[in-house]
């Protein structure tokens, strides 16, 4: 029995016996610590990249679709400004080609 403990310890150990401050046990450093800090970073770029890209998609949605809301309101503008006869026929035509494009 002391045979197989004295080569288990042995295969895990460099020639002298001592091993260097590098392989030493987790009694030696903060425990897991370190590895729960690591996992939160990670888990906290993620969250950062996943509203980085949720940012980009809800603006440039709100920036296409202001753009389009606005060139409706212009024509809806114009055809009550065309309902109310503030412009005739001519004029509505002319504003309504200036406005689709």
């Amino acid at each position: 029995m002391d045979v197989r403990i004295a080569l288990f310890r042995d295969t895990f150990q460099p020639p002298g016996g001592e091993m260097g401050p590098w392989m030493r046990g987790w009694e030696y450093h903060m425990g897991f610590f370190p590895i729960i800090l690591m996992f939160l970073f990670w888990i906290a770029v993620i969250v950062a990249i996943l509203f980085l890209i949720r940012w980009l998609v809800v603006s440039t949605r709100h920036h296409r679709d202001r753009k389009a809301g606005s060139t409706d309101s212009a024509l809806e503008i114009l055809r009550i400004r065309y309902a109310k006869g503030e412009i005739n026929k001519e004029e509505f035509e002319q504003k309504k080609r200036d406005l689709e494009i």
